[in-house]
């Protein structure tokens, strides 16, 4: 088969690149806010924290770094999906797991916010598991 003849029996990008879109937006958001707060942190540890500081393993300013850096690597996820690449999908996938297992323990505290936030990480999940590839496609 030709690449030619390949071409015309591909099958057409689903609708499922909408939730691939949505899912890099809602990782860029959400990693602009966590580096957001990073950044605050590491200029300003006494503005991010007011009286529990002795409750944390690394300093605030150190927190900061973490959460700057990794809001960073999610921001770049995040705008990598958009052309399907693969350790863009990988980093989404990682990251919205991480975040259904959080939301999962915070049920009892929150439970209608973490439900829809659990159903929506496993959106997330399912379109960059399954449809992602779409993407470089489309």
């Amino acid at each position: 088969m030709t690449n030619q003849q390949y071409e015309q029996t591909a099958a057409p990008p689903t609708g499922w690149t909408g939730w691939v879109v949505f899912a890099g937006v809602i990782l860029i958001i959400g990693g602009s806010l966590s580096a957001i707060a990073g950044l605050v942190a590491v200029l300003n540890d006494e503005w991010v924290v007011w009286t529990n500081r002795g409750d944390l393993y690394l300093d605030v300013s150190q927190w900061g770094w973490v959460h700057l850096i990794f809001g960073i690597i999610v921001v770049l996820a995040g705008f990598g999906l958009f052309t399907g690449n693969v350790l863009a999908r990988t980093i989404g996938v990682i990251v919205a797991s991480i975040s259904l297992i959080v939301w999962f323990l915070f049920i009892p505290a929150f439970p209608l916010w973490a439900i829809t936030v659990i159903v929506i990480d496993m959106l997330v999940i399912w379109a960059l598991i399954v449809h992602g590839s779409e993407m470089s496609e489309a």
